[in-house]
């Protein structure tokens, strides 16, 4: 696994911790989503539908600070929008690096390596690029050419500079198997300290609605993905979670374990679903319906959704409070993965689109705004 020593071990306490006190929900990891502007227009991704006004607000550091905090899980993500938009960026991270939490800064890394100089590397601090493949699929993804080489030539400053830097991948019904192994070489000869993966989740404001996964089809891609994993690949997710995307381990969906704080408050339930807003993170937890979200409880929202903010605390949780996580968990960084039971078989993939037919959604980027900013 892609997780230094030090935060295994303090998410380990941490969640035995909870377990020994007997708290039922805590969180796991704060989504902080300091503003929704960003110089990319994804077609995966609808974050920057939002109205002008909103794309213009930012947290301040002290919003930030105030609710990591209030919720007091171990590790922060800050994903946006495009987070090294925020001109205080850096003092909210110093912040967060103060109070000993693991930092997930999400970049697409179009402004990293001009800002590198604004940070201090950190084993609490973590650039987490996003690479959906390699180049021409990864241009695709975003939505305008050369993003790749950038996001590159990024990742390479940030670990010369040494600091520690990571990867996450959006995958979708278009992705080919042969070419997302060809990206994991390709990272990990840059020398990325672990890769992240998940499928999209269908978000309703998303230009592209074509493309998202089925959780059949999420199955499927990933057990093709990882039909005779090379060893040198390195991830830095759970192996319960790797598992569940295969289909050879159950998880339920626990929402709460991610919780998101954004411009409007405390979102219900999840990062990926917005059900209206609170005021506190004790509101969050005791007046939001739980049991009105995850596969088992009928939502239609979430019976195709496997991606790792809702189901990588479950895995994590597993691992860390029962024996048969531990024992399930051990086996697969010991052995191997799981044995699944055989699929029948699905229809073709749909290809990638070639870099041609690269969606123009820059209009959407705010970018008179993103470029002052930077």
């Amino acid at each position: 696994m892609g997780v230094p020593v030090s935060q295994m071990w303090t998410v380990a306490k941490y969640v035995l911790t909870q377990r020994l006190r007997g708290v039922k929900r805590y969180p796991l990891v704060l989504m902080l989503e300091p503003l929704f502007r960003c110089n990319l227009a994804c077609a995966g991704c609808g974050k920057i539908q939002f109205p002008a006004d909103i794309l213009k607000k930012n947290l301040s550091p002290e919003d930030c600070f105030r609710a990591v905090d209030e919720c007091g899980a171990p590790m922060v993500s800050i994903p946006g929008g495009e987070p090294l938009l925020h001109p205080q960026m850096a003092e909210i991270v110093e912040g967060l690096v103060a109070r000993k939490k693991y930092v997930y800064l999400c970049t697409n890394a179009l402004l990293l390596e001009k800002q590198l100089d604004r940070f201090k590397p950190s084993k609490y601090l973590s650039f987490s690029v996003h690479i959906d493949g390699p180049r021409e699929e990864h241009d695709v993804a975003v939505c305008r050419e050369g993003t790749y080489d950038i996001a590159v030539n990024a990742i390479k400053a940030a670990i010369a500079k040494g600091f520690r830097v990571t990867t996450n991948s959006t995958l979708f019904n278009n992705a080919e198997p042969a070419r997302m192994r060809q990206m994991f070489d390709e990272m990990t000869d840059l020398g990325v300290e672990g890769m992240m993966l998940s499928p999209g989740y269908q978000y309703e404001k998303a230009p592209d609605q074509e493309h998202f996964l089925q959780r059949r089809q999420t199955v499927d891609l990933f057990r093709r993905i990882f039909e005779k994993p090379k060893s040198r690949w390195t991830f830095n997710q759970s192996p319960l979670f790797m598992e569940f995307l295969k289909g050879n381990w159950e998880l339920e969906c626990t929402p709460w374990g991610n919780p998101t704080y954004n411009v409007f408050g405390w979102q219900k339930p999840c990062y990926l679903i917005s059900d209206g807003y609170a005021q506190t993170f004790r509101e969050l937890m005791e007046t939001t319906d739980w049991n009105a979200y995850g596969r088992k409880s009928g939502n239609s929202r979430c019976q195709d959704c496997m991606v790792h903010c809702g189901h990588e605390p479950t895995a994590v949780q597993e691992t860390f409070s029962s024996l048969k996580g531990l024992f399930g968990a051990a086996r697969v960084v010991l052995f191997g993965p799981l044995k699944g039971k055989p699929l029948p078989e699905l229809p073709q993939q749909p290809v990638s689109r070639p870099v041609g037919d690269l969606i123009q959604l820059d209009s959407f980027a705010n970018r008179e705004t993103s470029e002052s900013a930077a």
